[in-house]
């Protein structure tokens, strides 16, 4: 099953009127104007129920992000007490997996999206609930859920075929909407520099050579890396395996990106990695930008 709990088109602007030259806008525009800055933050919740039950609304309400870009919900919106998110002042999109208690992702939003769109068009795919996307004028923002190859050959795979269907979905999408910020778990390190041991994860899915060859290659396709943009220190990290108390050690692996458009580099005015966040095995991501 397929949500989008939204309407197609935001609601109307708020009036203003002219007089001598001079334009009055009501006092929530002038708000806007004054801080129109927009924190996004991406997060794999490793199931959106079992994050809630860990404290994560009280710390969304604390960190107060104005997008959010949830991966592998790994619910049904009818699993969820929805008014939750409504009292905290956010708009809801939802598109699970078909398959129950697996993958899906979610956009939570204070700003009124113009437009959802719910999957990337492929059916292998979206049935698997990867793709979510939502637009702001004329900029879109992305949760994306990539597969892992982890589980074995046939998985591994399947990513591989993602990979390069993704691309080809991007570069069509550009076209319609270049102003992309693709949010997500992509289950790829990028570098040596990304994941605690190179040496011995080489063999590994999610730092193999030719996974590496395509971030690589789909960011200098247009997009910039947020995080690194700000940060070229080592030992930053997004996901902790659950075993040999990889957390506490810092033994991570940095999978997650807010990945933007170059067109939209010099908006961006900051990125950070949450650790403190503690609700899954990944930790919450942030960019800011000026929209």
């Amino acid at each position: 099953m397929h949500v989008a709990n939204s309407d197609e088109n935001s609601g109307d602007a708020a009036n203003s009127y002219i007089s001598n030259n001079f334009v009055f806008l009501p006092i929530n525009e002038l708000l806007y104007i004054r801080n129109s800055m927009t924190k996004i933050v991406s997060y794999n919740v490793n199931g959106i129920r079992s994050a809630l039950s860990k404290g994560w609304l009280d710390w969304l309400k604390a960190a107060d992000p104005d997008i959010v870009c949830l991966q592998e919900i790994k619910a049904n919106p009818e699993q969820l007490d929805l008014t939750l998110f409504e009292k905290a002042g956010y708009y809801q999109y939802w598109h699970p997996a078909q398959k129950k208690g697996y993958s899906g992702v979610a956009i939570l939003s204070k700003k009124k999206p113009d437009k959802i769109a719910v999957g990337c068009g492929m059916d292998r795919y979206d049935q698997e609930g990867r793709v979510l996307r939502a637009d702001y004028g004329d900029i879109s923002v992305m949760s994306v859920y990539m597969p892992s190859g982890s589980s074995g050959e046939e998985r591994q795979a399947f990513k591989m075929e993602w990979l390069s269907d993704f691309q080809k979905y991007i570069t069509k999408l550009k076209k319609e909407r270049p102003n992309l910020i693709i949010s997500g778990d992509y289950n790829i390190c990028h570098r040596p520099i990304d994941i605690h041991n190179p040496a011995s994860n080489a063999n590994s899915s999610g730092f193999l050579p030719e996974e590496r060859e395509w971030i690589d290659g789909f960011m200098k396709s247009g997009f910039v890396d947020s995080f690194r943009h700000y940060h070229q220190e080592p030992h930053n990290y997004t996901w902790w395996s659950f075993r040999a108390n990889s957390r506490a050690k810092n033994l991570g692996w940095r999978i997650d990106y807010n990945l933007v458009s170059k067109s939209l580099e010099s908006r961006m005015k900051r990125a950070l990695i949450m650790p403190e966040a503690k609700h899954s095995d990944h930790c919450p991501l942030l960019v800011e930008l000026d929209f």
